[in-house]
C-alpha cells in the first residue's frame, strides 16, 4: 500500500525511499490518509531525497519560489491594477501555458518541422492560426497569420526585417507623444531603440495643443522622408487612429502601413471599436494585454495582389515567405508551444458573447474614469479617451508621475508614470497612464471606477504635499522622505488599508483565493 501511494505522488521512480519515509503508513496512527502522505512528503524533505521528485510542485520541492508565488497572489488580489498594457487570464490560459506542450522543441512550421514527433504540435499550432484569423473575422484566402513571434516588440523587429533591408526608412510615433520603443525611439544625442540603429527611423507626433496626431504634418515629412514602412500604433495615445486617411498617406509614397494593435486588439476582435484590417498591410499584436492571453504575439499580413503596374501585370505580395522566414529561421529557434497553446485558448474566449460585454465594458468604465477626473479639474491629455485608457496631465497640479506612481504603488495602486507632449524626461515624466481591462475582469463598473479617481486624487494630493516638505527636490530625496513601506506618511498607510478593503471585495481571475498560501 505504501508503495502505491508513493508511485502515486510520483516519488518512487525518482527516489529511493528511506525506510523512515515508508514506515509512517505502517504506524496506522493517521486519521486522514492525505496526512499519512504529508508525512511521507515531508521525511523524504527532510532526508533530503526529494531534492531530485521531478512529478512534486513546487509546494514540496521550492519553497521559496511558492512562496513568493503566493506572495504575487496576495499583492493582485489586495491591488488595484490600472497599468492598461496588464490584465488577468483565465485559469483555462493558464493550464494550457504550464502544460506538457512546453517540453517539446519544434522549428518550422506545421507540416515542414526539424523534428520529430509534432503531430499534435503541428495541431495546436494550425488551430491557434485558425483562431487568430476568426477572433478578426479574416478571410485565410486574404489574410494569413504567424504565431510564434515570442513578444510585440520581437514580432515589430521581425516585420521590419521582412520589409527593410538595413538603413532603410521607417516612421512611427514618437515615444514622447505615444509612441512605442520598438517603433524606433531616439533622441538627439542617442539610438536608445536598436530598431534606429537597424534602420532609419523618423517620429512623426501630436498636434501638443488638441493632443491628437498630426496628421497634415505627418503626410509632410512622409513625402520627404519616403519611408519604406509606416506603423499606426501607440503604447500611450488615447483617441483613435485614422487608418483610411494614414493609408493614403502610405499610398502616396507606395510606403506599407504597418498596424500595431497591442493595446487596442481585444476591443477590435469584440466589434466595439474599429480594427485596421481594411487598410493595413501588416498587423501586429501582442496577445496579453485587452485580449487577455498569455504573453505572446501575432502577426498578420496580406495575401493576394498588392497593386496593378502600368502594363496592368498584378504586383503580388510576398508578405507571407517574407515574415516566416524573418521568425523563423531568421531571428527564432523553435517556438514556445506551451505559450502558443494558450494563446489558441485565448483566442477562442475572443468569440464568446460574454468578451464582447467586457470590452464594452472596459469602454465604459474608462469613459466614467475620465468624467471622474474631469470632474476633480484634472487636464487630460487631448481632453479625453476613445480607448481603455488615459493620460493625465499632472503638470497643473505641480507634481510629476514618477513621485504620485510611488505613492500609489506603496497604496496599492499600480499605475504607470508615462511622458507627455513636452517632457524632456521618461524617467521624471508629467504623465500618469490608468486604464480599465485588469480591473474591469475583475468586475468592476463605472461606479467603481469613480471610486478609483477618489483614490488616486488622494494619492496625488499626498505626493504634491509630500514634495512641499522636501527640502531638496529629487526624486530619489522624495522616495527617501517617504520610505520603503510609506511609513513616514500615516495618509499612505490609511489609503492603502481602505484600497486593499475595496480590492478584496471583488473577486480573483485565474486562481481561487482559498487556495491561497495568504488569503
Amino acid at each position: 500500500m505504501s508503495r502505491n501511494i508513493l508511485q502515486s505522488i510520483g516519488l518512487a521512480h525518482s527516489l529511493k525511499v528511506s525506510q523512515r519515509a515508508t514506515s509512517c503508513l505502517l504506524v496506522g496512527n493517521f486519521k486522514k490518509l492525505e496526512d499519512a502522505v504529508d508525512q511521507i512528503l515531508n521525511d523524504c524533505f527532510a532526508d533530503g531525497l526529494a531534492k531530485i521528485c521531478l512529478s512534486c510542485s513546487s509546494k514540496r520541492t521550492d519553497v521559496e519560489i511558492f512562496d513568493i508565488i503566493e506572495k504575487e497572489k496576495r499583492r493582485q488580489r489586495e491591488s488595484i491594477v490600472l497599468i492598461p498594457s496588464e490584465n488577468f487570464t483565465s485559469r483555462a490560459v493558464m493550464d494550457a501555458l504550464g502544460s506538457v506542450m512546453q517540453n517539446k522543441y519544434s522549428e518550422g512550421y506545421p507540416g515542414a518541422r526539424y523534428y520529430g514527433g509534432n503531430e499534435y504540435i503541428d495541431q495546436a499550432e494550425t488551430l491557434c492560426q485558425k483562431r487568430a484569423l476568426e477572433a478578426f473575422d479574416l478571410d485565410p484566402t486574404k489574410w494569413g497569420v504567424n504565431v510564434q513571434a515570442l513578444s510585440g516588440a520581437p514580432a515589430n523587429l521581425y516585420t521590419y526585417s521582412a520589409i527593410l533591408k538595413p538603413h532603410e526608412r521607417l516612421m512611427g510615433l514618437d515615444l514622447p507623444h505615444g509612441g512605442h520603443l520598438s517603433h524606433g525611439y531616439q533622441t538627439p544625442t542617442r539610438k536608445v531603440s536598436y530598431v534606429s540603429v537597424y534602420f532609419e527611423t523618423m517620429p512623426y507626433r501630436l498636434n501638443e495643443e488638441t493632443g491628437y496626431i498630426d496628421y497634415d504634418t505627418l503626410e509632410a515629412t512622409a513625402t520627404l522622408f519616403r519611408p519604406k514602412i509606416i506603423i499606426a500604433g501607440a503604447s500611450a495615445y488615447p483617441r483613435k487612429y485614422d487608418y483610411a486617411r494614414m493609408k493614403q498617406i502610405c499610398a502616396k509614397i507606395n510606403a506599407y502601413l504597418m498596424a500595431d494593435i497591442a493595446h487596442t486588439s481585444g476591443m477590435m476582435a469584440a466589434g466595439v471599436l474599429p480594427a485596421p484590417f481594411e487598410y493595413a498591410d501588416i498587423v501586429t499584436t501582442t496577445t496579453h494585454k485587452s485580449l487577455r492571453g498569455p504573453r505572446g504575439a501575432l502577426i498578420f499580413f496580406r495575401k493576394g495582389t498588392r497593386s496593378i503596374n502600368k502594363n496592368g501585370d498584378e504586383i503580388p505580395y510576398e508578405l507571407e515567405k517574407l515574415i516566416n522566414q524573418t521568425v523563423f529561421p531568421g531571428h527564432q529557434g523553435g517556438p514556445h508551444n506551451h505559450t502558443i497553446t494558450a494563446m489558441a485558448v485565448a483566442l477562442k474566449q475572443t468569440r464568446s458573447p460574454l468578451f464582447k460585454e467586457y470590452q464594452q465594458q472596459v469602454l465604459d468604465n474608462c469613459q466614467a474614469f475620465a468624467r471622474a477626473f474631469t470632474n476633480k479639474s484634472y487636464k487630460l491629455v487631448s481632453d479625453g479617451t476613445d480607448i481603455h485608457f488615459l493620460l493625465l496631465n499632472l503638470k497643473p497640479k505641480g507634481v510629476d508621475g514618477a513621485r504620485v506612481e510611488r505613492v500609489l504603488e506603496l497604496a496599492n495602486i499600480a499605475a504607470n508614470k508615462n511622458t507627455i507632449p513636452g517632457d524632456k524626461s521618461a524617467f521624471v515624466p508629467g504623465g500618469l497612464r490608468i486604464g480599465t481591462p485588469a480591473m474591469t475582469s475583475r468586475g468592476l463598473v463605472e461606479s467603481d471606477f469613480e471610486k478609483v479617481a477618489e483614490f488616486i486624487d488622494r494619492g496625488v494630493r499626498i505626493a504634491v504635499d509630500v514634495d512641499d516638505k522636501v527640502k531638496d527636490k529629487k526624486l530619489q530625496d522624495f522616495n527617501n522622505y517617504i520610505g520603503e513601506d510609506g511609513s513616514s506618511e500615516p495618509r499612505i498607510k490609511e489609503l492603502k488599508e481602505e484600497v486593499v478593503a475595496f480590492a478584496k471585495k471583488f473577486p480573483t481571475v485565474g486562481f481561487n483565493e482559498d487556495e491561497m498560501k495568504y488569503a
